[in-house]
């Protein structure tokens, strides 16, 4: 069976690769983006999976991504998995994401927790 493949989208290169490092350990071929820009061009160019997709990020930030990838008709179905930091911001992903995705605040997340919704997405 092929590898499934996750986009993780952070700016922040210590959690990129500790997500990366559990899910790589889980299966899973990993990209990285550092900001919203890079993870469009990336998920157009590789079309993976599943994402995993923080919102506050420089260039274009994650609620803007994630409208990016929803308009285009070749990302529209790719699953995403939300981090936030701020709990404000999650009324506003509530109101763009479907049915396949899930979100997730930071500070009360362990990684565990984001492998469990990257599988659940992928089911």
């Amino acid at each position: 069976m092929e590898k499934k493949t996750i986009l993780i989208v952070d700016d922040d290169m210590i959690l990129r690769q500790m997500y990366g490092a559990r899910l790589e350990a889980e299966g899973y071929n990993i990209i990285f983006a550092g900001n919203g820009e890079e993870a469009i061009k990336l998920t157009k160019e590789h079309k993976p999976d599943a994402l995993i997709l923080d919102i506050m990020m420089p260039k274009i930030n994650g609620i803007d991504v994630l409208k990016t990838l929803r308009a285009d008709e070749n990302t529209k179905n790719i699953p995403v998995v939300v981090l936030t930091a701020l709990i404000q911001q999650i009324e506003e992903v509530k109101k763009i994401i479907g049915p396949k995705d899930s979100y997730l605040t930071k500070s009360e997340t362990v990684p565990a927790e984001v492998v469990e919704k990257v599988q659940a997405a992928l089911k």
